[in-house]
């Protein structure tokens, strides 16, 4: 496995896991957004968390505020690095020290916990977004940061020029240096050489430090500010002249493919989560969970292997295109195209197709779910359809898209 020893500047990472993700509901209905669970057995967090990690920045705090409890408990159940050699991941919730209100936005987060950063006096800061999909080797970043001599580097990734007004778009030149930066435009900057697409801004800062607490004191003091890392930091690090952009398409992630380079996904509501979801199941995935060499870390349940019964014509437990996580039992039921998350029961002639079953998910004999999303402990009572056409006037949360989700816990039964 390619994971780097510290890297030989001052690095401290800063995860923004406070919002309250609203667009995910029902799935936020009692969880913070980067505490959702996601391929089967990971959260959210996983994935910015085993970046950072992976890469050697082993000083991280988690800057938490809503419904925080499950993915307090979940950072220290599995993310315990070793206090020995002075490395952490801490969640650090809202605790009102500018006073005695919420954070007002990410970048006043930063700014109601400058304490964490002066007992640090690290050289260079890494702020996260917490509920990204991606693989990334933060380092080539920092490099390149640190080359530049920037006040902020902004992550971009090509987007087509058509999908640009829904993204942050980045204006810079041929050497990369940041010339404006504008939120959702109806006519966007393209890239320098190439008119069909733009730079859009992924969330993954890098900052000097100096930079960032000039920055954040300067935000704190305007009444008219959102006090938003995107909205307000950025446009000020631009106007100072003093940002640049890293290209995601030259990160180099030990033992990715041409097929999952690149990949990055915004989870920001149920379509994108669903669709992020299914890009896991095909035989070659567009994101590939299997990289040894880049792990994404994750807690397990002690749970026994998943298990498959009955074999006859009519009654044969099957999966296909699937994750199937430790404690699921397909008993004579079919899954297809689907995601399967620990101690998930499909009993007799059930049939899951195109759809996410997150934990101790129970789907009764002779019941169908399509397309939809079962948060933890969902029971689907027996011969019930779970789909876009059955779920009116049942209260479900239906996606733009046709995805149907149903909360935690609840009970589907017949009419």
């Amino acid at each position: 496995m390619a994971i780097r020893t510290t890297h030989p500047a001052r690095v401290m990472g800063m995860v923004l896991a406070g919002g309250e993700g609203k667009r995910l509901m029902p799935l936020t209905l009692d969880r913070a957004k980067p505490a959702v669970p996601f391929g089967g057995t990971y959260r959210l967090i996983d994935f910015c968390l085993s970046n950072l990690v992976n890469a050697g920045v082993r000083k991280i705090a988690v800057l938490t505020q809503y419904k925080s409890h499950s993915l307090d408990r979940h950072i220290a159940q599995l993310w315990r690095l070793n206090p020995l050699l002075g490395n952490y991941i801490a969640t650090v919730p809202a605790q009102m020290r500018r006073g005695p209100r919420w954070f007002a936005g990410s970048a006043d987060a930063i700014y109601q916990n400058v304490n964490l950063i002066n007992d640090e006096q690290p050289e260079v800061i890494c702020v996260f977004g917490a509920d990204h999909i991606y693989r990334m080797d933060p380092q080539q970043m920092v490099d390149l940061h640190l080359q530049t001599g920037a006040g902020l580097t902004l992550a971009g990734i090509k987007v087509p020029v058509a999908e640009a007004s829904a993204f942050g778009i980045i204006d810079s030149d041929a050497d990369g240096r940041v010339s404006g930066f504008l939120e959702k435009p109806a006519d966007p900057p393209t890239l320098p050489g190439d008119p069909k697409h733009c730079y859009a801004s992924m969330g993954i800062y890098v900052f000097s430090t100096e930079a960032l607490l000039d920055a954040i004191e300067t935000d704190a003091t305007d009444e008219s500010s959102k006090h938003d890392l995107g909205g307000s930091i950025v446009p000020l690090m631009v106007q100072r002249g003093r940002a640049c952009v890293y290209d995601f398409a030259d990160n180099e992630v030990p033992g990715s493919t041409t097929r999952d380079r690149g990949y990055w996904r915004d989870v920001g509501d149920l379509d994108a989560y669903y669709d992020a979801s299914m890009d896991l199941v095909t035989a070659d995935p567009i994101f590939n969970l299997y990289n040894l060499e880049w792990p994404i870390y994750s807690w397990m349940p002690v749970l026994p292997p998943a298990k498959f019964v009955f074999d006859e014509d009519g009654r044969r437990g099957s999966a296909v295109d699937s994750l199937v996580s430790s404690g699921v039992i397909i008993a004579g039921g079919t899954v297809r195209r689907s995601v399967l998350s620990p101690g998930v029961f499909v009993h007799d002639g059930a049939l899951v197709e195109d759809s996410v079953l997150m934990d101790s998910v129970v789907v009764e004999p002779g019941a169908v779910v399509r397309k939809a999303i079962l948060d933890k402990n969902v029971r689907v009572a027996a011969g019930v359809h779970v789909d876009a056409e059955d779920a009116a006037g049942r209260g479900f949360t239906v996606s733009a898209r046709g995805v149907v989700a149903v909360a935690k816990g609840q009970v589907v039964d017949a009419r």
